[in-house]
């Protein structure tokens, strides 16, 4: 008997482009035959590996596939967001270039495309775009963001309300809020990096000292966490927001210019001999430091490594840039502010950075 082939799943496309597809293929022709001249944007921004364009054949797996935020005016949503997510969920194709628009279980955290032969559970978020903001980042961004909005903002939900695309938008509120987000205000991005600095300058003579102690393996972890903090720190000089742990590492190869620091970072963190190991990591600070005095965002400070105080582990006193920045701040506000930085830079809570009510209030209280 000859068996029946069933065919595969279609062939993988990066997902901001299925969601195009959605788009013009399904939603907006529906939007223009029950609602014509209904103002309104449309994008895949937000939450999602495919807004960050790091998307793989693995992500297909959940909450991926034909998404879409639909943004209508508050009125608007507020008249017609009902009825037209049962419009969709009767109307939609079953499926857009061969990937189910169908979600399960609906309305469960994390969601899989999956085949239906009824209506579509779908993942149209239909909403304004100041909820929208108010529920990603805590606050409406609309008419302007305080300093306080910028420090209590986890940068990974700046990338996801800044990355993704737009791929219409007749009200103008998305496009203008993005592009206010785009990157940190001079002060806001000095103290940030100061911040960073200083997370170096607290643990960049342990790397010796743990291992001259016999501790090699706490050696090695804090050559990890320096090199991660490195990382963030490159990404701040060059203008990107540092996403999550899990995709840090892609943001970072991602990077130009970066890619003799990367070479150095995994040599520390590969190294078994100690004096290897610190040494690699100098290399990363001094090309870091080399960055920053490109940049001209505070006096050049001399980057070459020196010993720590009379004990012999190699250091760059990171503690140096950190000042030099400082002194350039000019925002009172931020200038009597101590170098905290932004809420991912001292919470490392997943429970608590997925929260922006509590990012907010952490830092109320460190102001």
């Amino acid at each position: 008997m000859v068996g029946i082939a069933h065919p595969g799943p279609p062939q993988f496309l990066p997902g901001l482009r299925l969601c195009r597809y959605l788009y013009v293929e399904a939603v907006r022709p529906l939007l223009d035959a029950a609602y014509p001249g209904l103002r309104h944007a449309a994008a895949r921004v937000g939450p999602g590996s495919e807004v960050l364009g790091f998307d793989t054949e693995r992500s297909v797996d959940h909450d991926w596939g034909p998404r879409l935020e639909l943004f209508l005016t508050a009125g608007d949503a507020a008249r017609h967001g009902g009825e037209l997510s049962a419009l969709l969920a009767e109307r939609l194709p079953k499926q857009v270039r061969g990937w189910p628009t169908n979600f399960e279980p609906a309305g469960a955290p994390v969601r899989v495309m999956t085949a239906t032969t009824g209506p579509v559970a779908h993942r149209v978020h239909i909403t304004d775009v100041a909820a929208w903001s108010a529920e990603l980042l805590g606050f409406d961004a609309r008419p302007g963001v305080s300093d306080l909005d910028w420090l209590a903002t986890p940068a990974q939900r700046l990338a996801e309300v800044t990355g993704g695309e737009v791929f219409h938008d007749g009200i103008g509120e998305l496009t203008a809020l993005r592009e206010r987000l785009r990157w940190y205000p001079g002060d806001v991005w000095r103290h940030l990096l100061a911040a960073q600095w200083t997370r170096i300058a607290q643990e960049e003579a342990f790397v010796g000292r743990t291992a001259e102690a016999g501790d090699e393996l706490g050696s090695r972890l804090i050559a990890a966490r320096l090199a991660r903090d490195v990382m963030r720190l490159c990404l701040l000089l060059g203008r990107r927001y540092p996403p999550y742990g899990k995709w840090l590492g892609t943001a970072f190869a991602g990077l130009p210019g970066a890619g003799a620091i990367g070479a150095a970072l995994r040599d520390a963190v590969d190294a078994r001999d100690p004096v290897r190991r610190q040494a690699a990591l100098c290399d990363a600070y001094e090309a870091a430091g080399r960055w920053q005095n490109r940049l001209g965002l505070a006096r050049p400070v001399d980057p070459a490594r020196r010993p720590y105080h009379d004990r012999p582990y190699p250091v760059i006193d990171a503690g140096r840039f950190a000042t030099a920045l400082l002194e350039r701040v000019g925002d009172a506000g931020l200038a009597t502010l101590p170098p905290f930085g932004g809420a991912d830079q001292y919470v490392d809570s997943t429970d608590v950075l997925g929260r922006p009510a509590l990012t907010r209030a952490l830092m109320t209280v460190l102001r």
